[in-house]
């Protein structure tokens, strides 16, 4: 990956979540209208959790993003975890609850992560497939999305790069297994699927979305203290900063 040329976050603080979700609405309004002036389709990646889920609720009921060119728009997620795409957990349920079925968007342009193999690396190889398929790619080329929306948890993971996890440093595949023990769901191992950090640094606008005074101290340690990927993964962005934006509510800015 290049070095960036910018050295310092590109933040803008708003005042809560509901103005989190519009402002990121109309940044990927404007990014698919610039995109779209350039080429035919538009690639987009999302994640789950709870920073998102209000702009996910806006695609499904504002009519500026009902009438985007939604046949143009490919939808992959970030990561996912390891359950049936109808369980409460995950990530696909989201935002097919959410706007999915709301928005006009062709069925071959949605692109979920399998969850229905026994093997998880043979879900995280079909969905490389998939990304190697519709990005017209060849083995040792990255896919650059047009637009990767992100969160980032209150122990700085982002997607499913968590702290201590080999995840963050797997540099040869596009997707790979995390391994996790979920806490809302005892004694029970939940696995995810995640897009590797060079997928993520390969799109060519990246925007986080912090939400939440729980997040406050972690961010503040983020945002300025020196890189540490292995603390904190979201540090794997630092390399691309100038592509990053950083959409934070007064809560989660506290500290800042």
């Amino acid at each position: 990956m290049s070095v960036t040329k910018q050295k310092k976050p590109n933040t803008q603080i708003v005042a809560d979540a509901d103005a989190l979700a519009h402002k990121c609405l109309d940044l990927f309004v404007a990014s698919i209208e610039q995109t779209l002036k350039q080429k035919d389709a538009f690639y987009l990646a999302i994640s789950g959790g709870h920073s998102p889920q209000r702009f996910f609720e806006l695609l499904g009921s504002e009519q500026k993003a009902l009438s985007l060119p939604w046949d143009k728009i490919h939808l992959f997620w970030v990561d996912e975890r390891y359950v049936p795409h109808n369980s409460p957990n995950s990530n696909y349920k989201l935002a097919a609850d959410t706007f999915l079925t709301k928005v006009p968007i062709p069925k071959e342009n949605v692109h979920p992560i399998p969850t229905e193999f026994k093997d998880f690396d043979s879900a995280a190889r079909q969905y490389e497939k998939t990304l190697r398929s519709v990005f017209h790619i060849k083995p040792g080329q990255l896919p650059k999305f047009d637009l990767i929306i992100l969160g980032m948890g209150s122990d700085g993971h982002t997607g499913s790069l968590f702290p201590n996890s080999n995840a963050s440093f797997d540099t040869k595949d596009l997707a790979c297994v995390v391994y996790l023990l979920d806490q809302k769901l005892p004694d029970q191992t939940v696995n995810r699927i995640t897009l590797t950090h060079p997928v993520i640094c390969a799109a060519s606008q990246i925007v986080v979305l912090v939400s939440g005074a729980e997040k406050a101290k972690t961010l503040k340690a983020v945002l300025a203290g020196p890189p540490d990927e292995v603390r904190y993964p979201i540090h794997v962005l630092w390399p691309v900063l100038d592509k990053v934006l950083w959409l934070i509510d007064s809560a989660a800015a506290k500290l800042l």
